[in-house]
């Protein structure tokens, strides 16, 4: 779903302009940002966590040449999602109908938050 899609379908269930909406998810989605950058955190009840962490240095190996390559230390954004979004998710298998286009994560990659 794109930002587009999204604002469509909230325009229509609140009877507000494709425009009105639009500038109500951007404004949305810039405040969530501005937190993020002054405080490094923003909860939002039953959804979820966001939060700005530090990853360390590293050693990486690329994956064309295979040679060695020091990675910086740098910031990214983590998600944790929250109680009623995790249950609604795992009431997905319950529901399931087999055409999925869901994307399946190794157990290992799930539990350290990383997709490949």
């Amino acid at each position: 779903m794109t930002k587009k899609e999204i604002v469509k379908q909230i325009s229509e269930a609140l009877g507000l302009t494709q425009l009105k909406t639009k500038e109500i998810v951007q404004k949305t989605f810039d405040a969530i940002i501005e937190t993020l950058l002054s405080e490094r955190r923003i909860e939002l009840r039953n959804f979820g966590v966001f939060e700005v962490k530090r990853r360390k240095a590293r050693k990486a190996r690329n994956p064309r040449t295979g040679e060695r390559v020091d990675v910086e230390p740098k910031y990214v954004v983590t998600f944790k999602p929250g109680k009623e979004m995790e249950e609604r998710v795992r009431q997905l298998d319950k529901h399931a109908g087999g055409g999925s286009k869901m994307q399946t994560v190794p157990a290992d990659e799930e539990r350290d938050g990383r997709q490949s």
